[in-house]
């Protein structure tokens, strides 16, 4: 499944994300990952949780940024959730992209049978519909 945190600068959806990987963690039977664009978050998640920053490793677009996430999928087969923040930061806010991806990953969760949560800073309405077909706003 792809959940969706969405919403606009200084709306809550960093916060929301560092709950639910501190919740992932206490649930999991598996290995949690947090994925952000730069080192940030190391002091408020649990230390459980491995965590990814896409700056060390250059990736920026979506293109390289599914391919990004497949190489963590494919590399541990114990991942039950991926949690993802600043999502337009390392791929961009062409917004017709980002739904290109997100079909992608949804996708990919299906074939790996896990959990992927994004943080979106966008206004709904300026999201494209069809992102809603695959993705679930939480």
């Amino acid at each position: 499944m792809v959940s969706l945190i969405i919403g606009n600068k200084g709306s809550g959806k960093t916060k929301r994300l560092i709950s639910l990987v501190n919740e992932a963690v206490d649930r999991s039977n598996g290995n949690v990952v947090c994925v952000e664009k730069e080192r940030l978050l190391i002091y408020d998640i649990n230390y459980r949780a491995r965590l990814v920053e896409t700056d060390h490793f250059k990736v920026s677009g979506y293109e390289a940024f599914y391919g990004f996430l497949s190489g963590i999928v494919a590399g541990d087969h114990d991942i039950t959730d991926v949690l993802v923040d600043a999502t337009l930061k390392i791929g961009g806010r062409n917004y017709d992209e980002l739904a290109v991806f997100l079909k992608k990953v949804s996708d990919l969760s299906k074939i790996a049978d896990q959990d992927f949560t994004f943080t979106i800073s966008a206004d709904v309405s300026d999201l494209p519909e069809e992102i809603f077909e695959y993705c679930e706003k939480i």
